[in-house]
């Protein structure tokens, strides 16, 4: 083992291209790949490797002798502590460039795939800013950097709310300012940090279980409506209503403010009962008229404005005329279904948590929608014959898995079935290439089009249609 992780220095190495999960990519004088975390491609470094494994290494550029003309300079403060914008370093259009190889390169080697040609990827108007949720953790005891902790400067207070630092669940890192939700959001946690430390009230000690304050999500939405839902290790019901009153008073703007008491283990709310304590329990978020109603445990995608670019493409692949039996497969609270069935005879959409499908049939009663139904089951058993045999033969199917992609069960249904078209929506090109793969022999991929949903990481979304061959 000690021969297998052995640290080796390899001086003057170009990077010459960007991998998976955000790392860029060096090859190692005996060819093997290098991923790093801190490089752009175009930098020379030298790397300190620390894992070696059969066919490559892992390890860290140490030194720069060139910097790449990719670069840019990052904008916030906290890039490089901060796991969440990793790419906040490397030009927009690179981002873009390196986002679509990705896909390509995916859909044709791991789902060795013939490809028409592809539509350019799709970029974000906005590229710092764009998130509607963010969840903060509070903290006794934040994350110190190395200058900090070596450093003979008295470090003042311990404590923080933030974010995790990657790959350590007990360190949080004090963000002072986030480039990506907009106002008030960045007032709202420093406002409120500032009145926890000034009341005395207790942050979280995750190691300990122990202390008050635990995390705080803000949602916002392009109606300009605002949640706030802070969640509570324990009940203390005078610092409790001390912190809910002074936001409620401070930030008038906010339309929902909510809290969670959450004494177990984990910090999840899906399993805890939200209470509203000033406003209501939800906002509402709108997309060509229809209007969406989210509550502290909804799903919506992260990005309004991109995801209406992104299920307009989904409707556009779709190409319907008014006559068609739509199934909206992993459909959470029915947006996509809701968006396309003015368009359509009829959507069925199937998801397996209930509480979405019960969001999904009040949106569709809300919006005056008619033509969807919604049933609630894990789709792998409930996407069956006799399901089918129930709704109908459907002409189009919209599918938009979870990362892991479609169980097999629910791709070879899809194939017995053989809907003319499919439109493929995934967050993950990798696992969507394996499905692809599985019904090659059926299906003919004939549109694909990347999506940036997330400016400044390595996350992309690819729409693909495939029609009958």
């Amino acid at each position: 083992m000690s021969r297998r992780n052995k640290k080796q220095v390899f001086t003057n190495l170009e990077v010459i291209d960007a991998g998976a999960k955000g790392k860029t990519i060096a090859k190692a004088p005996d060819g093997k790949v290098i991923f790093l975390p801190n490089a752009v491609p175009g930098d020379v470094v030298d790397v300190q490797t620390f894992k070696k494994r059969k066919a490559y290494y892992e390890g860290k550029a140490t030194v720069f002798h060139k910097l790449s003309d990719k670069r840019t300079e990052p904008v916030c403060e906290h890039f490089g502590t901060c796991g969440g914008c990793k790419w906040q370093d490397m030009d927009y259009k690179y981002q873009l460039f390196y986002k679509e190889k990705e896909v390509i390169n995916n859909l044709t080697r791991l789902g060795h795939i013939e490809l028409p040609e592809t539509t350019p990827i799709l970029g974000s108007e906005k590229q710092y800013f764009y998130r509607n949720k963010m969840e903060f953790s509070f903290s006794d005891s934040r994350w110190l950097t190395l200058e900090e902790i070596q450093s003979d400067k008295d470090l003042g207070d311990k404590n923080a709310l933030g974010f995790h630092i990657p790959g350590m669940w007990d360190k949080i890192l004090d963000v002072k300012k986030c480039h990506l939700q907009a106002d008030p959001s960045n007032a709202i946690r420093n406002a409120v940090k500032q009145f926890a430390i000034d009341n005395d009230l207790d942050f979280f000690n995750t190691r300990n279980q122990s202390g008050l304050l635990r995390t705080m999500m803000i949602r916002t939405a392009t109606t300009g409506e605002i949640m706030v839902l802070i969640q509570f290790f324990k009940e203390d019901q005078h610092k409790r209503e001390l912190l809910l009153d002074f936001i409620a008073d401070t930030f008038p703007e906010i339309t929902s403010l909510q809290y969670v008491i959450n004494g177990k283990a984990n910090d999840t709310i899906y399993d805890q009962k939200v209470i509203c304590y000033k406003g209501e329990d939800h906002i509402f978020e709108d997309m060509e008229g229809l209007r969406f109603k989210i509550n502290a445990k909804s799903f919506y995608q992260t990005n309004s404005e991109q995801a209406y670019e992104l299920y307009k493409i989904t409707r556009e692949f779709a190409g319907l005329t008014g006559n068609e039996l739509v199934y909206d497969l992993y459909t959470g609270t029915g947006t996509i279904a809701q968006f396309v069935s003015k368009q359509a005879k009829k959507v069925i959409g199937v998801e397996a948590v209930p509480d979405a499908i019960t969001a999904a049939k009040e949106n569709a009663e809300r919006n005056n929608i008619t033509n969807c139904e919604f049933f609630v089951g894990d789709m792998k058993t409930v996407f069956n014959q006799d399901f089918i045999n129930d709704h109908g033969n459907p002409d189009v199917i919209i599918t938009d898995p979870p990362r892991d992609g479609m169980h097999k069960d629910v791709v070879n249904q899809i194939l017995n079935i053989a809907p003319e078209k499919i439109v493929y929506v995934s967050c993950n090109s990798a696992t969507q290439a394996r499905d692809l793969a599985l019904m090659d022999h059926i299906y003919k991929v004939t549109k694909v089009q990347p999506v940036d949903m997330f400016p400044q990481t390595h996350h992309v979304e690819n729409v693909v249609l495939l029609e009958r061959r």
